[in-house]
């Protein structure tokens, strides 16, 4: 298994205090918002010249959109982004919200994924979907559609723990069970009375998951999602030593 981290940052100099400090905390590499690469989409080589520490580190680009036209056309910029960058993964997050959604829309989505997910493997790009709450892949039922009409679309999935929990799904070692063979990423993130907190100070006990994620025999990314606010070295530090621990690392 690869570590990495992921944080939002509110400016260029948190920006690259994340970027500075991730090596030395012990992290593989870093799975970037969207905020943190966008700019560098129409000329990928200057994000390495402004962070030269991100050569060879990026494991995932996260796009948060809805699959319209505008959608699609953002997505195919991050996918050709992502193949010059390096970065393993283009990790998903459905825009458009869940109510309404029915098996056939799902089927939709899936199908229109699936033309994206070909596109990105024609030049070496791979796409995870990212479970989200109050997203088209919400539910366990909402997975269970999208990746039986997706087939044998090279598409994975992101789980993502807290938002798991904020969609109402208490057995997330299940979850990663029954999905094993979806699953690329995941986004290990803690949440106590429905606000995210840093890993291993909210309510998810992550022995079982843990747990799973080794049964299964994952080898793949295991990213710390840190959106609790928290300080960056305190995030960064906590984050490693629970995620190294509960793994065995």
């Amino acid at each position: 298994m690869k570590i990495a981290f992921s944080k939002p940052t509110r400016n260029d100099e948190r920006q690259r205090e994340l970027v500075a400090a991730f090596r030395a905390c012990g992290y593989d590499g870093l799975q970037l918002k969207g905020n943190q690469y966008s700019a560098y989409l129409d000329d990928p080589p200057r994000i390495f010249a402004d962070y030269p520490e991100l050569e060879g580190a990026i494991s995932g680009l996260i796009a948060s959109l809805s699959l319209d036209d505008a959608g699609e056309g953002r997505l195919r910029k991050v996918i050709r982004f992502a193949q010059p960058a390096a970065a393993d993964l283009v990790i998903v997050v459905l825009g458009s919200g869940r109510e309404g959604l029915n098996r056939d829309g799902l089927a939709s989505i899936a199908a229109r994924v699936a033309e994206l997910a070909r596109e990105a493997e024609d030049i070496g790009v791979k796409l995870s979907l990212h479970n989200h709450a109050d997203n088209p892949l919400m539910h366990v039922e909402d997975l269970s559609v999208f990746f039986e009409q997706a087939g044998d679309v090279p598409s994975g999935l992101t789980v993502d723990t807290a938002h798991l929990v904020k969609s109402g799904i208490s057995d997330i070692a299940g979850v990663i069970r029954r999905f094993a063979d979806s699953i690329d990423n995941f986004h290990v993130k803690d949440i106590r009375d429905g606000e995210f907190a840093v890993l291993g100070e909210g309510s998810i006990d992550f022995g079982p998951v843990f747990a799973a994620i080794r049964d299964i025999g994952y080898d793949g990314w295991v990213s710390a999602d840190e959106e609790s606010g928290s300080e960056m070295g305190e995030a960064l530090t906590k984050c490693y030593r629970v995620l190294t621990r509960g793994l065995g690392l």
